[in-house]
């Protein structure tokens, strides 16, 4: 077998849309998914991409995705990659495109002098994190996540609305 990983373009729009559902299902949250088609196109491809993608192909057949974009460190005073999704397709899981979309991006952080790549995981996800130590990948036990999304997104947008001058 012959692993290869790729830049997405946009004819991979709606590969990239469906391994996203894909990956949705795996970790329980189909139901959140509200993103289209348009939009990962739009996002991925439009005249100011914020979000890249690579794709691993075995045998020319593709297999699995890493959506990325640059964040900032300013600890370090320099940018990195954050892993958003990192997916490979059940029936091609252990064969090394997983690894293969990781050392891709690890590459372009060498190449690039980027200070870092990090990402999430489930903590019920033990088949990645088992590969993300396999790897080096250090666990950031310290830091939680914390997001802001829907009413409460809205709700403290709109009191910098009311304090503007």
């Amino acid at each position: 077998m012959t692993l290869a990983v790729r830049s997405a373009q946009p004819a991979d729009a709606a590969l990239i849309y469906g391994l996203i559902r894909q990956l949705a299902e795996y970790e329980k949250l189909l139901h959140a998914v509200d993103a289209t088609e348009a939009d990962i196109a739009a996002a991925l491809f439009g005249p100011k991409p914020r979000v890249f993608c690579d794709i691993a192909e075995a045998d020319g057949e593709p297999v699995g995705l890493a959506l990325w974009f640059y964040n900032f460190s300013t600890f370090r005073g320099r940018a990195g990659i954050y892993l958003e999704d990192l997916f490979v397709a059940p029936s091609a899981r252990g064969q090394g495109a997983g690894r293969a979309l990781m050392a891709a991006l690890a590459r372009r952080c060498v190449e690039e002098g980027l200070a870092r790549m990090e990402w999430a995981v489930l903590d019920w996800n033990a088949p990645a994190i088992g590969v993300y130590d396999r790897l080096g990948a250090e666990a950031m036990d310290e830091w939680t996540i914390r997001r802001l999304s829907g009413d409460a997104l809205a709700a403290l947008a709109a009191d910098a609305k009311e304090a503007a001058p």
